[in-house]
């Protein structure tokens, strides 16, 4: 103890730490004021509209943009552009496209499944489709799914909802 004692709670003989329970509760609370704790937002994140955020002692930050809650973005600035080359699918066919509103261009399109966003306007686009030509279907924004192009949309996507890092993208883009 941090006053020369030493504690006489009984450590159960399974506890992964030496620890009595009220002093296991008591790391747990330190540890859980360091690293945050995972839990619902007092309400949706006004940068993204996640409703998942991390509470520190300090207040609150959003679990998938980090925007700080209980600020809210500017609404007299105009919403920052962020372009973005997604990566869909339809059965067999894989989609590269480019938006600078993914969402609405998305659901206007048949798909199966978003798998990917990269940050990028027409040139990096444009790019992907030299990159993937072998596979194109009829010269336009369809491909054949092939192992490079799926490798490289796993890579491009890094184990991360493409939604999630949308938002995050978009929300230092507010921040700034």
């Amino acid at each position: 103890m941090p006053d020369g004692t030493t504690c006489a709670g009984i450590v159960p003989t399974d506890a992964g730490l030496n620890l009595c329970e009220p002093h296991l509760l008591s790391a747990a609370d330190e540890a859980a004021a360091t690293v945050g704790v995972t839990d619902l937002l007092p309400g949706p994140c006004p940068a993204c509209g996640s409703p998942l955020g991390v509470r520190y002692p300090s207040g609150w930050l959003c679990a998938v943009c980090e925007w700080r809650y209980g600020t809210a973005p500017d609404g007299e600035l105009v919403p920052p552009r962020l372009d973005v080359v997604y990566y869909i699918r339809y059965g067999e066919l894989i989609k590269i496209g480019t938006s600078a509103t993914p969402r609405r261009r998305i659901a206007s399109l048949p798909h199966d499944e978003v798998l990917a966003f990269e940050r990028g306007d027409r040139r990096l686009e444009q790019r992907r489709h030299a990159q993937f030509a072998a596979r194109q279907l009829n010269g336009g924004e369809w491909f054949h799914a092939h192992d490079a192009l799926l490798q490289h949309i796993d890579t491009v996507r890094g184990g991360v909802d493409p939604w999630d890092m949308h938002a995050r993208w978009l929300s230092a883009l507010i921040a700034l």
